[in-house]
């Protein structure tokens, strides 16, 4: 079979946001790209908006007029699918649906050589079914780009059972060759990062849903707190809560209703108000010109009181009779009648947070003036302070132990390596740490910890823990 490398030109059929920018990363790197849809007219509507987006790059000294103009003139819109015969390598990036997937891979079998590939950008559809179809299944391999294409890093490189070793090997390296950071993933649902990624969104809405904290509080923890780049509420709410509600379900379906992927109930909610998002104008915010998004709960030191000294975020501590201590999963009162003293436990803080907000939680036997001291204390370190219920796991910790746990699962049903995990979650979703290696500078133990004492108190066999964590924890 022929290097995809030595071949100059491939299709795209797909001319929507994702097809368009699948054409423009192929043709920035000097492939002839022939650009089908199966709506008259758009393939050159795609590439007419797309120049007048390359002449904005332009305008902004980002490249060149000749540069711009040859990439275009590299992007060929054609009518028919035969038109499409000459390609080394086919993508798709049509419609979510199986059959009309397999009904364009059995009319392009026709059409192409045999050596051609058959990639397709499907981000939930198994690559094995899509394949099952076709004389030559060996040929057919998962090349997942993330939006926007031209600017997201990551392309998961998906195999089938029947996928060959070679074409996928071809597909990755491709990949490479433009730049992007790829990774290899078994065809599973959700492949590795939309299966990762769902605690992200699940915890944050079982918080809400259990009355932890409103949804801009937990944002702000989420991205003050634990680095992430957008909160889970604001994430949902631009990708729209009716698209984000269905892929959580289509999880779901596809792991035989397994609890860990359960989609939310308040969720539901606002897809059948119609309340989506951004889009909609509702969502968990409310969107529009002139609309001041709800401030997040900060606590507040009111009284001109002392710091306290020895307090460290780093570690557990002692001051004044009180135990600071990072959170493990367990309550508050729990572990102050352990240890005989009152307690403070906080949450998971990334240093490299701009504004850190630290949420924590108090035993009942701390009293208002030791809080207020504490906030006092933080403040003097450039850190807010949110005081949250009594509540296991608190929220930033309790997400990435989930998330970890997740990424653990995946490597122990062959998804994908620990390190691809990672970086997928790194490039694909833009976390601060791929899960496994947040998990690893945390502490094993500790996250077992957190799921194990959630599994505890409230039964919901969700917060089971992987075996393959748990192997990894007693290493």
């Amino acid at each position: 079979m022929s290097s995809v490398h030595q071949t100059s030109i491939i299709a795209v059929i797909g001319a929507g946001t994702m097809g368009a920018g699948i054409a423009q990363v192929s043709a920035a790197h000097g492939h002839t790209v022939l650009l089908h849809d199966a709506a008259p007219d758009a393939a050159h509507a795609a590439k007419a908006s797309l120049g007048k987006r390359l002449q904005g790059r332009v305008a902004r000294g980002k490249m060149t007029a000749d540069e711009a103009a040859a990439l275009l003139e590299r992007i060929r819109p054609v009518a028919g699918l035969d038109d499409l015969a000459p390609a080394g390598l086919v993508i798709e990036a049509i419609i979510e649906d199986l059959t009309v997937k397999q009904d364009l891979f059995k009319k392009l079998e026709a059409i192409v050589d045999v050596t051609t590939i058959l990639a397709t950008n499907t981000s939930s559809i198994s690559i094995t079914s899509i394949a099952r179809c076709l004389e030559t299944p060996g040929r057919v391999v998962g090349m997942h780009f993330f939006n926007p294409a031209p600017v997201m890093k990551l392309v998961e490189v998906i195999c089938g059972l029947a996928t060959s070793q070679h074409v996928a090997q071809q597909v990755f390296d491709l990949a490479l060759g433009w730049g992007k950071v790829a990774v290899y993933a078994k065809s599973t649902p959700g492949f590795i990062v939309n299966r990762v990624a769902r605690p992200f969104y699940a915890e944050a809405l079982r918080l809400f849903e259990e009355n932890v904290a409103d949804p801009a509080t937990i944002d702000a923890l989420m991205t003050q707190g634990g680095g992430f780049r957008m909160g889970p509420f604001e994430l949902m709410d631009l990708i729209g809560n009716d698209v984000n509600y269905t892929v959580s379900k289509s999880v779901f379906d596809a792991f035989h209703h397994d609890p860990r992927f359960r989609p939310s109930l308040a969720q539901l909610e606002l897809v059948n108000a119609g309340h989506f998002g951004a889009k909609s104008g509702q969502g968990f915010y409310v969107h529009g010109d002139g609309v001041t998004k709800p401030a997040p709960r900060t606590s507040q030191a009111l009284e001109e009181l002392p710091a306290l000294d020895g307090v460290d975020l780093a570690a557990e501590s002692e001051a004044e009779g009180i135990c600071f201590i990072p959170t493990d999963g367990r309550l508050a009162r729990d572990v102050a009648r352990q240890r005989g003293k009152p307690v403070v436990l906080f949450d998971v803080l990334n240093p490299s947070s701009a504004a850190p907000r630290l949420g924590f939680a108090t035993s009942p036997d701390v009293t208002c003036v030791i809080v207020e001291r504490f906030i006092r204390t933080m403040n003097s370190q450039n850190i807010v302070c949110t005081h949250l219920p009594d509540w296991p796991g608190l929220i930033v910790m309790r997400t990435i132990a989930m998330l970890a746990n997740e990424g653990f699962n995946a490597v122990l049903q062959g998804v994908a390596t620990e390190a691809d995990v990672d970086l997928a979650m790194r490039f694909g979703v833009n976390y601060p740490l791929g899960p496994i290696q947040w998990a690893r500078a945390i502490g094993l133990e500790r996250v077992l910890c957190v799921l194990d004492t959630l599994h505890s108190l409230t039964g919901d066999p969700r917060y089971r823990a992987s075996l393959n964590l748990r192997i990894a924890a007693t290493a």
